[in-house]
């Protein structure tokens, strides 16, 4: 699959765009044909409403490609990609003895098993939440539950400093 780059201030006004450098003369033929500038195709929906996608159909550009670029148009450089989640850990928890039965904390999935899942709180050991401890009902696959990477918020039920072992509750924490 072809890469290609949205520059932002670039020179062309199609480069903070997802319409492809190919498309680029297309474009701009579309906006001879309106007897405007490809700028002012950008920003005034008029310009665009009265634009006949079919005109412009070849062997290389098809309708669903023309409806993708009229779209993009319509709202040059919007990022379609859903907004990413931050997530920090809880400050003052770095190791397992850090820990405190009682504990809320939020954590990620970091695996998945028949007996649970194993989540990671910041104290470079994972714990695991029971898939008993999962939620107030009977649960017979955790990924009913969870999704591998999910943000989970875990209550620390037990941590066993000697064998380095960590037991959470997600129901608890609720």
């Amino acid at each position: 699959m072809p890469v290609f780059f949205v520059f932002r201030g670039g020179a062309n006004p199609l480069d903070n765009s997802a319409v492809h450098p190919e498309r680029y003369p297309l474009v701009s033929k579309i906006a001879a044909d309106r007897k405007c500038r490809v700028e002012e195709l950008i920003g005034l929906e008029n310009l665009r409403k009265e634009i006949v996608a079919e005109k412009y159909l070849n062997e290389e550009v098809g309708l669903p490609t023309l409806n993708d670029i009229l779209a993009e148009l319509a709202k040059p450089g919007l990022d379609p990609r859903s907004g990413i989640k931050v997530f920090e850990f809880s400050d003052g928890v770095y190791s397992i003895k850090d820990l405190q039965v009682g504990m809320v904390l939020p954590g990620i999935v970091t695996n998945i098993t028949r007996f649970g899942v194993f989540v990671d709180v910041g104290a470079k050991q994972d714990g695991l939440v029971h898939i008993s401890e999962l939620a107030n009902r009977y649960v017979s696959d955790p990924a009913e539950i969870v999704k591998l990477h999910q943000h989970v918020r875990v209550k620390v039920l037990e941590v066993d400093n000697v064998r380095k072992r960590i037991a959470f509750s997600m129901k608890q924490a609720e």
